[in-house]
Parts: C-alpha cells; sequence; structure tokens
C-alpha cells in the first residue's frame, strides 16, 4: 500500500511504459468528502475513486465510501482524507482533478480528467 502526504498524489502508473499517474483534489472536494465522511459516522473511512465500464460513453467515474482497502489498492492523503483507488483505474484518471461543484440545479463531485474524448449529454459517462 503506496501513501501520500501532499496535495497532490503521484504514484507509477502499472503500465510499463506508462508516464507517473497524477490525481488531485480540490481543497472544497476534500473538505465536502470529509464532511460526507463525518455524516455518515465514519469518519476514519476513505473516499474511493474509480473508472467502471459501461455508459452511453464506455466508461463511467466511480465515487464511493472506502470502508475496506483492498491489497491491490493505492492510498492517498490530502489533508487527513484517505483517497482510495485500484491501479487500473489510475490509468485512465492520470492528470485528473476532483472538485466540488456547486451550481443552481445541481451539486455534487465532478472529475475534470485531461484523457475524455467524448462525453455523453447527461455527464455520467465518459470516452478515453
Amino acid at each position: 500500500m503506496e501513501t501520500q502526504t501532499n496535495t497532490v498524489a503521484e504514484v507509477e502508473s502499472p503500465v510499463a511504459d506508462a508516464t507517473p499517474g497524477r490525481i488531485e483534489l480540490t481543497p472544497k472536494a476534500v473538505d465536502m468528502a470529509k464532511k460526507a465522511l463525518l455524516k455518515r459516522g465514519t469518519p476514519d473511512a476513505g473516499l474511493r475513486v474509480g473508472v467502471r465500464g459501461g455508459g452511453c460513453s464506455g466508461a463511467s467515474y466511480v465515487i464511493e465510501f472506502a470502508d475496506k482497502i483492498r491489497s491491490r489498492d493505492l492510498v492517498f492523503d490530502f489533508d487527513g482524507l484517505k483517497v482510495v483507488t485500484d491501479p487500473k483505474s489510475l490509468v485512465y484518471l492520470r492528470g485528473s482533478i476532483l472538485d466540488y461543484e456547486v451550481k443552481l440545479m445541481q451539486h455534487g463531485f465532478k472529475f475534470r480528467n485531461p484523457n475524455e474524448r467524448s462525453a455523453c449529454g447527461c455527464g455520467t459517462s465518459f470516452g478515453i
């Protein structure tokens, strides 16, 4: 298990010829994730981020609570918030910034991923 203590997490990608991977969280995303964990009653749990196949554009983001850490998971620390991802997802999330947006009609976590090549109209899936 690998741990980072910076605001920016960097780890070598599991793909041998890939460049180092990187995920960033904005201070607002860190704050809102900590509040959600506290409200849930599990402040020591983490936030799992990842990518799953599916959706109309081919892939969907995963953001959920991480009560258990799997043996292959990578764990990063963002100001006391544990962020957990699997090595395969990190390949697709490389260079991404996770933010928390508040808009007139909606609010929630939002990935800004430079690897996205297309996205569906509803905003829940993307293609790489």
